[in-house]
């Protein structure tokens, strides 16, 4: 078992003991995992069930949607942030180079 391996797989645990601690099914914190994507992500998850105690899976499942919109919209982000620096980089090129007469 790798690093990131062996990262998920104490994430994973962690949901689990925190979603199975609440009164709810260890199979629902293992499909909230995979869905959640990263151990990072799954932490975030872990934190949430412990500090607001949710009653019910709609409240879970609630929190793991908003978790992968938010992970969502920063991926999106980057990809656009580097999209313009390339074309940014692209307009500097142009512009540097000496004209032609």
């Amino acid at each position: 078992m790798n690093e990131w391996q062996r990262a998920w797989s104490l994430a994973r645990d962690r949901l689990a003991a925190a979603v199975t601690a609440l009164g709810f099914s260890a199979e629902l914190a293992d499909l909230m995992a995979r869905q959640l994507g990263s151990p990072r992500a799954v932490d975030r998850m872990t934190s949430y069930v412990r500090q607001a105690k949710p009653r019910t899976e709609e409240m879970l499942v609630d929190e793991m949607l908003a978790i992968c919109s938010e992970i969502d919209a920063w991926r999106d982000r980057k990809e656009s942030q580097e999209a313009q620096a390339r074309y940014n980089a692209r307009l500097f090129y142009r512009t540097s180079e000496p004209d032609e007469e």
